[in-house]
């Protein structure tokens, strides 16, 4: 089993339950920081030198090699945006089992990933029944699992979705100081509403202060990255297409 996250209390309280369960089962446990004191007294205290291997700092070339000695990855972040670290470990064929914390739900289908509360309970659960369909051959093939993965993302895919997201925004009109006050107040209550109506506030006047500190007029305008009227962005989309026409003519 591997792991990675930053919760390392719940961790702690998750690796002398199962191991105690599960007499057979090791946790390989990479990553470096403040709280390893912890880890090393958990495995001292319950005498799991057999079972628990630390790994200290990994350069990333070395993390497949570290993940594909497991069958189940473990993440315990208490706070996360995406988590890469669960893609990688799906890339390498591990079941994921994680705290559904974030954006984390969406990173991965449900057949790919256990999701669990961020709690010792939740995740022990939740790993149990990892090893269960482990045990019983139930889990998919990690080459299926690899198979599957390498089609979500793509940099371009990515690059692409993001440039779907900055176009929208950038055609909805800007809304002026009293009508951003007026669907604060009316969307977050007559309290709450209230607050963020008055933080609101002291955000605009600290930015005008802030204008003040530093003009508009002595900052760097940013370089339009598409070329001479947008010649690069069209080229982009004409090579995409001819790319796009390609591929059909060879199904075909």
């Amino acid at each position: 089993m591997a792991y990675r996250g930053v919760g390392t209390d719940l961790l702690s309280g998750i690796i002398p339950e199962l191991c105690q369960k599960y007499p057979d089962l090791n946790f390989i446990i990479g990553g470096e920081g403040p709280k390893r004191i912890i880890l090393e007294e958990v495995r001292e205290r319950y005498q799991l030198h057999d079972r628990v291997r630390l790994l200290g700092a990994l350069e990333h070339k070395d993390v497949r090699d570290v993940l594909v000695q497991g069958h189940i990855f473990l993440n315990t972040s208490l706070t996360e945006a995406f988590c890469m670290a669960i893609v990688e470990a799906a890339s390498c064929g591990l079941q994921v089992v994680s705290t559904k914390v974030g954006g984390i739900p969406e990173v991965l289908p449900e057949n790919l990933i256990i999701l669990c509360e961020p709690s010792v309970k939740s995740l022990c659960e939740g790993l149990e029944k990892a090893i269960s369909q482990l045990k019983s051959g139930t889990l998919p093939a990690p080459e299926n699992i690899h198979n599957i993965v390498k089609t979500f993302y793509t940099w371009r895919n990515v690059a692409e979705r993001t440039e779907k997201v900055y176009d929208r925004v950038s055609v909805e009109a800007v809304l002026p100081m009293d009508k951003r006050l007026d669907r604060l107040i009316s969307h977050c209550g007559p309290v709450t509403g209230y607050i963020f109506a008055l933080l609101a506030v002291f955000n605009f006047l600290f930015l005008i202060f802030l204008r003040w500190m530093t003009p508009d007029s002595v900052i760097d305008v940013a370089v339009d990255a598409t070329g001479p009227r947008g010649a690069w962005t069209h080229k982009y989309s004409h090579s995409k297409r001819r790319g796009r026409n390609s591929e059909i003519s060879k199904t075909r």
